[in-house]
């Protein structure tokens, strides 16, 4: 397996409270990864880490060779034009139209004409099926546009690898395969590293190649789709049916919590 990204116990400590603890696993190049777990498991937390907006308190973090965790702010900023980032709820500009959002990495980041720019700008919004919606405003679209609309800025700078943060939130089962259908086409497509944080099972199973899956800031699985599906671990099997933690509370826990302490 050609790696991409290949991380080395990797902790993210605030205080005395660990989030990821020592954490290792490694994503192919050129597939879709998927980052699985609860509410609470440390998946935001390392896709933060993945991006560059937070340091880890100790471990290696390699995307296509280079450690980025040991890289100065200059260095990681040059090497952040080849990552595209979907934000959860897209990060829009809202003063600025949807064409004007996606050619500002290019007007950040490149040399190139403004002719050249927006026939690029027309290209990624062509691409994401919003190329008639160019002089729109964030707030004249739905969700499921304004996600396409952020895919669009995201694929940019023809990036090596693209970052989904929770692409399916918010939107309505129907929106959210079409979304799906998307990645699966950008993977194909222009054979990308894509890796997505989610926990909507019906889009693991459609757009993953590769799962890791985090628990209580551990990886309790990482590996091909196929292998997380026949996977005997109970953690994993719990998630994958939807079966609910037995919690037993006793009343001193009852009534501190209905105290708001």
């Amino acid at each position: 397996m050609e790696k991409a990204i290949e991380v080395t116990d990797l902790v993210t400590q605030y205080g005395d409270r660990v989030i990821l603890n020592g954490i290792s696993f490694s994503i192919p190049k050129g597939k879709t990864t998927v980052i699985l777990g609860g509410s609470g498991c440390g998946k935001s937390t390392l896709l933060n880490h993945l991006i560059g907006l937070l340091k880890p308190t100790s471990g290696e973090i390699l995307i296509n060779g280079h450690d980025i965790t040991a890289m100065t702010e200059d260095e990681f900023n040059e090497f952040r034009k080849k990552m595209g980032v979907l934000f959860q709820g897209s990060a829009l500009l809202n003063s600025m139209t949807i064409a004007d959002n996606v050619a500002l990495p290019l007007r950040e980041h490149t040399k190139l004409e403004e002719p050249t720019i927006q026939i690029i700008c027309r290209m990624k919004l062509d691409l994401v099926s919003l190329s008639k919606f160019e002089h729109f405003y964030p707030s004249q679209l739905s969700g499921g546009m304004k996600k396409r609309a952020g895919i669009a800025r995201a694929m940019a700078l023809d990036p090596e690898l693209l970052f989904f943060d929770e692409p399916s939130a918010g939107l309505d089962p129907v929106t959210a395969a079409g979304l799906d259908e998307l990645i699966i086409k950008l993977r194909d497509v222009f054979k990308i590293t894509i890796v997505v944080v989610t926990h909507e099972l019906p889009s693991v199973f459609m757009i993953a190649d590769y799962v890791i899956m985090l628990d209580l800031g551990e990886v309790i699985f990482a590996g091909p789709i196929d292998e997380l599906k026949a996977s005997a671990h109970p953690k994993v099997r719990r998630f994958l049916e939807r079966q609910a933690e037995q919690e037993t509370y006793s009343p001193e826990d009852y009534f501190r919590f209905i105290a708001g302490n």
